[in-house]
This record gives structure tokens, sequence and C-alpha cells, in this order.
């Protein structure tokens, strides 16, 4: 209930209100209790860094289904991606990445008004908290917060409207609006090499403020960014700058003090925090985003209507890729063990018994059923309450192993997925023995597999510069006609999302993607 409180009061005094000109850029506080009165001690301070956790886990743009980090995860990394599949032909502009070139689309917008939102708020903590009396350790915890939080959102921003780094000139291609300041005006884009840079200078001031306050958050305040969060964001724009040593060292170094999760925990739900949760989203039924969060979009036990009419499912090719050995291949629905068969052209089941025996699984009672709907995500309160996650160990794991198989080093990038995969116990019998192009596709499996519905999917496509192959029912697969479509990078503006005409027009300097 304490954290209730500070998020309604911090909400209250400093987030940035929203409106249909500059004011999207503003980013002053909107109540009477200013800046000054904010940051004058660090026990105020620390409001205004709860409020930017809350801005990942609040709705957004009216009744859209914008709901901060798990709208990201969901409709740019999962329903755009090659392995998550769902019965929904009026979303084809969407997960056929269709809408990469429509400026003016919301679905455009929301992701850069979004994370520049985040941006804001975290300028102003970074341009005032060295005013605010109290303890230099915690101006430094504090600052070191809003600079992970900063970079976290400029990463987040390249992936999605830059190009991937092999197709930069060596990072020479248009970056990403650099605002680190009060500021709204005309700027330019920086190169995507100054926008790495700035994320790199961000998480490394970020990693020694953390390192110098002696402050660090205990392991049962996952949605506090913390030092190891600051590394896992390292890691991951490192791996997508193609700088593989410092992905593999970040990767390692995120991963210390989280433990890879019990079979017990892996089949708990995703829903709540365990050992190897670096960082979350928090989630509770007092803060409940009711229809329009993530889980209320994919939680197999969601009372929501797009869950129990469009169950979310992996896709039949990286399913058949699971070993029966796998404890994974048990939270899907696996097609052999049901007769009747399922439609031939949507996949779902009609016959009774088949529907009760998946039924009885834990979902909603009135859920249709498909073939190889998943079992993994859950809510822990209705319609869709849970905590979202952002970095855990596994993911680190994939990281450091593709960072070694870049760098020649096939042992050991071998023995990272043994790791994650044999040790931990998802698989027992798991081993490793394969080398080049070989190796490198087994990463890539098993991160669809490890990842699956946590929003990488599309993302991984784009840093591999894959193409999407997706096979219908008939042709083999598990896609609906609508969505069984193949395309390359090429074809789709270089899997690159156009800058948003709401910054155009404000912004004269700004510099488009037409690619």
């Amino acid at each position: 209930m304490k954290r209730k409180i500070l998020i309604v009061s911090v909400t209250a005094i400093c987030l940035i209100a929203t409106g249909c000109s500059k004011d999207y850029l503003n980013t002053a506080p909107t109540s009477s209790t200013g800046t000054e009165t904010l940051f004058k001690t660090t026990s105020k301070a620390k409001l205004a860094i709860n409020g930017l956790a809350k801005l990942m886990s609040i709705q957004y743009l009216g009744s859209r289904g914008f709901n901060g980090e798990g709208t990201v995860k969901m409709y740019y990394g999962n329903y755009s991606g090659a392995h998550f599949t769902v019965n929904l032909p009026g979303w084809a502009v969407i997960i056929n990445c269709d809408y990469f070139r429509n400026l003016d689309a919301v679905y455009d917008y929301y992701p850069w008004y979004y994370y520049y939102r985040i941006i804001g708020n975290a300028n102003t903590v970074i341009l005032n908290i060295d005013k605010a009396s109290g303890p230099d350790s915690e101006k430094k915890y504090i600052r070191a917060q809003a600079l992970s939080y900063r970079s976290y959102a400029f990463m987040m921003l390249a992936q999605l409207y830059c190009l991937r780094w092999s197709d930069s000139d060596n990072g020479a291609s248009p970056g990403l609006i650099l605002r680190t300041d009060a500021s709204d005006g005309d700027m330019k884009r920086s190169t995507l090499a100054e926008t790495y840079k700035k994320i790199y200078d961000d998480l490394d001031e970020a990693i020694a403020l953390f390192t110098e306050s002696g402050i660090h958050r205990g392991n049962t305040l996952n949605y506090v960014i913390d030092i190891e969060a600051a590394c896992a964001a390292y890691a991951r724009a490192a791996l997508n700058r193609q700088d593989y040593p410092k992905a593999e060292e970040m990767a390692v170094k995120a991963r210390s003090g989280y433990s890879l999760m019990s079979v017990t925990d892996y089949r708990a739900g995703f829903c709540n925090p365990n050992s190897e949760w670096i960082w979350s989203v928090w989630g509770s039924a007092n803060e409940s985003l009711y229809y329009l969060s993530y889980f209320a979009d994919i939680a197999y036990n969601s009372s929501a209507s797009a869950v129990r009419a469009y169950p979310k499912c992996i896709s039949k090719e990286l399913f058949e890729k699971i070993p029966d050995t796998d404890i994974r291949k048990s939270l899907f629905v696996n097609p052999a063990d049901y007769t009747p068969a399922y439609n031939a052209n949507t996949g779902q089941y009609a016959d009774a018994a088949v529907v009760a025996a998946i039924r009885a699984k834990g979902t909603d009672p009135t859920a249709s059923v498909y073939a190889y709907m998943q079992f993994k995500i859950k809510c822990n309160d209705q319609p869709g309450v849970g905590h979202l996650n952002i970095f855990r160990s596994s993911e680190m794991y994939l990281i450091e192993a593709e960072a070694k198989y870049f760098q020649n080093n096939a042992i050991g990038a071998q023995n990272a997925l043994t790791e994650l995969n044999k040790t931990s116990g998802r698989d027992s019998s798991y081993t490793c023995t394969k080398t080049g192009t070989d190796l490198l596709d087994e990463i890539k499996t098993y991160r669809g597999l490890e990842l699956w519905g946590e929003g990488f999917d599309w993302f991984d496509m784009k840093r591999w510069g894959d193409s999407m192959s997706r096979k219908s029912f008939a042709g083999g697969g598990s896609f609906i006609s609508d969505l069984a479509v193949s395309f390359g990078p090429q074809d789709k503006n270089k899997w690159t999302w156009f800058i948003p005409s709401k910054e155009m027009n404000y912004n004269r300097l700004a510099e488009q993607n037409n690619y």
C-alpha cells in the first residue's frame, strides 16, 4: 500500500500531460507543485523515480489498449514476429508490418510518444537532483536510476525508428533526436553512432553512480531499476550495436546474483518476479488497467474477450523444434495429444471433449481453444493483473551465447546454451556441439523458445535481418491465410518505422526514414 500512495503522489506532481501540440514534448510538471518543490529534498525526489516506474504501466491515448511497456511487447515485438500466432485478420496491417511507413497512424506514433515521455521525465530528474538536500548517496542513486530510464528509452526507440546497425554505414545513418534537457524546439536527428554513444555514456555514468552510492534495492523491489538492470540494458544495446565484447561483458554482470528459475517457477505463469527477474513493471489489482493490460491480451486464464476469443499461440514451426524432453513444450497445446483434429483453416478445436480437456488446464470456462495455444503466461487477478518482466537472466545467457558466437567462440556459446537449457533443468537431455551457421540457428531457436511471448520476436528478426516467412495451415504452418505472408526487410522499409508526423510537423529539422 505504501508504494501505491507514493505513485499517486508523484502522478499528481510530475507526470507529463500530453495534448495535440508541442505539449507532447513538454517536460514541465503539470501541477501547481512545481519542480523546485519536488526536488527540494531527496526524499521528495524519490517520488519522481516512482513516477517513472508508473509511466510504464498506465493507459495512454484513450481506450486503444496502449498500456505502457506491455503494448510495445505485444503490438511491436510479438504480433509482428514469426513465432506468435493469433486468429486476428483485422490486425493484419500491424501483424504483417504494413504500418511502418504510415506516419499518421497512432501505432506509428505510440512508441515515440511513450518513450519520449519517459525521457522527458528522466531529464527533469537528471537536471534537478543535484539541487536537492539530502545524502550524496541518495542523489547518486536517484540520478543513476533516471539515467538508466533514459538510456533504456533511447535504446527501445533506436530499435524501432532507426536502421539496424549493420545497415547503418557504421552508425552514419540517422539516429534519434537526443533531447537531454527541458527544451522542445527544433532539433536535428543525431547519427546512429551518436545515439548509441549517448546510451553508452548514460549507462556508464549510471553504473558508476550506482556503485558509488552503495545502495542496492534488494530482490524484493523488482520494479525499482538498479545496477543489474542498467547492465542488462547495456548488454541489449551493445548486442544491437554489434559490440559483442561489451554485450558479453555486461550480460555476465547483469545476471550476477540472478540465478535461473526452477522448473516449478517456470511453470508458475510468468506474472510474478522470481530468482531470475532483473527488472519488471509493477502490477497489482489496486492499480489494474483492467481490459487494457498486457495480461488481458495474452494471459491464458484471463476473462478478457481478447484472450477468450483469440488465445495466443506459438507457431507450429517453432513448436516442432522443441524436444520432447524440454519442459517448455508442455506450456503449449500439442495437437498430437488431442483427437479429433483442429479446424484445418483456423486451428480452432470444436469437439466438446477436446475443448473441455484443454480448458481444464486453467482457461476461462468460456474460452475458445486452439492448437498450439499458450499456457506459459497467466494473470494473478482478473481480467489481466500481473507483473511484467523487462529483463531476466535467461536473456543475458542468450546475449552471452550470441556475443560469443560472433566473436568466434563456439565453445563459449555452446556452454552458455547448455547452462540455460540443461543445467537449469529446462531440458536435462540438452546438448550442443553445433558450430558455424548451425550454432547461430540454435541460438535463434532458443531465443524464440525461451523468450516467446515476452516481446522479442520482431526485434530479433530486425537485428538479424531475417526475412518473414509465415506458413498457412494449408501450407503446413499455423497462421490463418491473412497472416501467412513472406517478405524481407527490403520490402518493409528495412524493418524501420517512420518518424511520426507529429514530430515532423513540430520539428522542422527532423529527418524522415525513407528506406
